[in-house]
């Protein structure tokens, strides 16, 4: 029974045989307790597959952060670089378990393989991990109460894309990222990444926009071969290649990620039997950028600042104690 008017005869009644203690009553009640003091839950327990075992086991969501936050970023890096790191971890986890099932294939909330889930290496962690996971225990971010996609990558070559630019996302509006900000962080990222050149035999370049695009592009030369449109933020959201336009994001993919390190491109060119490109940056350039996060904590940036300076219109709540 819900009890509504507090001088009715009956709620009386039930107020004076409800356990003495109880917080919430009629005549006399204290005020609810502020929200930094209420049961913020319990820390969940995950079924992690281990990929190369095959095994499946428990673990407990911060121990399993841990061994993400060691995979996915240098350990030696400023704890709060780290403990940013760790809030999208964290939050990443919690919207693949909603909006997912986690890796349903295995059963399980979560996978080690980076390809099905996210980075993990538990071999890696060290006390500045351990830190950083202890200090925001619980924390994820949300927009409109829903957890966020919580993406990052390594180096955003100075200016953040949108997922529509950087990723080709559209399977969902994401206006909390913070497209077009600027963090500086090519001052400080390794020269692999503020200026790369990569070659790609024309045969393997056929192939991977054959694959992507469901069609052959014939033959490849100097004639055929541009940025066909550039994104907000100036990366190569479209190429033509050959008779094909196709699809940046998509290209590096085909190409390999690490060879082809962003869609950042500066110019693209035919050169002795192979495709050049050169360009700067490394990811996709979407979310928080691992170097940016590590300059502004050597700045003296706290971890919630880090990833509010990426996304907007967020809250960072904390889930458990």
């Amino acid at each position: 029974m819900k009890m509504r008017i507090c001088g009715r005869r009956i709620a009386l009644f039930l107020c004076a045989s409800i356990i003495i203690g109880l917080l919430a009553g009629c005549a006399g009640a204290k005020k609810p307790l502020p929200p930094e003091k209420r049961d913020q839950g319990k820390e969940p327990t995950i079924k992690l597959y281990i990929n190369e075992t095959g095994e499946t086991k428990n673990i407990k969501m911060e121990e399993y952060i841990q061994g993400v936050v060691a995979a996915e970023m240098d350990t030696k890096w400023p704890v709060n670089a780290l403990a940013a790191q760790a809030i999208l971890a964290r939050t990443f986890t919690l919207k693949q378990i909603k909006d997912k099932g986690g890796v349903p294939k295995y059963n399980a909330d979560a996978s080690t393989s980076v390809e099905e889930f996210q980075a993990y290496d538990p071999s890696k962690i060290n006390d500045n991990v351990r830190q950083a996971v202890k200090m925001t225990r619980g924390e994820v971010v949300k927009y409109k109460n829903d957890y966020i996609n919580a993406w990052f990558s390594a180096c955003d070559g100075g200016v953040e894309a949108s997922a529509a630019e950087g990723l080709s996302y559209r399977k969902e509006e994401t206006p909390y990222i913070k497209a077009g900000v600027k963090d500086g962080c090519i001052s400080i990222t390794v020269p692999e990444n503020q200026k790369w050149t990569a070659k790609f035999p024309l045969a393997t370049v056929r192939t991977a926009v054959q694959n992507v695009t469901g069609n052959d592009p014939g033959d490849i030369n100097a004639g055929n071969v541009r940025i066909a449109k550039r994104g907000p933020s100036g990366r190569a959201e479209t190429l033509k290649i050959g008779t094909q336009n196709v699809g940046g994001a998509a290209l590096r993919l085909a190409l390999g990620n690490d060879r082809m390190r962003s869609i950042f491109l500066e110019q693209v060119w035919i050169e002795g039997g192979n495709l050049v490109m050169t360009g700067k940056g490394y990811g996709h350039g979407v979310g928080m950028c691992q170097w940016g996060a590590k300059k502004m904590a050597a700045e003296g940036k706290t971890p919630e600042q880090i990833v509010e300076f990426y996304f907007k219109d967020i809250t960072i709540e904390k889930e458990w104690d």
